[in-house]
């Protein structure tokens, strides 16, 4: 029996209602990229402790999780990647980066909180971030061969 999306589905709940609770406790939308940023530039101010933890968490909960589930699809396929190329996932990790400084926002301000509140920015934001995405793999997969 495949189950593998009650996991999919499972954590979207869970990003969601991280994102609003977020959202009620602090009055600020929980974008990752402006939580890490504010940490990396100093604007984070009295809130670097808060973003700290929220970074942890982000982080320890799935480790934890993995060490004590391991992997629950039993025999099925080992995780695969895209790519075994180092320097396209440091130069594409890197470019995710500078993107989500420019859009003034990531996956998970625009497109979980933003779209959930209807904002048109947030919806704008994501549409282009997908299209961008969907021609990078067009070009650097398919064409160029490079992933």
């Amino acid at each position: 029996m495949q189950i593998e999306w009650i996991f999919g589905l499972a954590g979207g709940v869970l990003i969601g209602l991280g994102g609003a609770v977020y959202l009620l406790v602090n009055g600020r939308i929980m974008g990752a990229s402006g939580i890490i940023g504010g940490i990396v530039d100093g604007s984070a101010g009295s809130q670097k402790a808060e973003r700290a933890w929220f970074l942890a968490g982000l982080f320890g909960v799935p480790t934890v999780l993995a060490l004590l589930f391991g992997n629950l699809q039993g025999d099925g396929p080992a995780q695969t990647y895209a790519t075994e190329n180092l320097w396209a996932v440091v130069v594409a990790g890197l470019l995710v980066g500078v993107g989500t400084r420019i859009a003034n926002g990531c996956t998970s301000g625009h497109g979980v909180c933003g779209i959930s509140r209807l904002s048109l920015r947030g919806i704008v934001a994501t549409v282009f971030y997908i299209v961008a995405g969907g021609f990078g793999v067009i070009l650097f997969k398919h064409l160029l061969g490079w992933v």
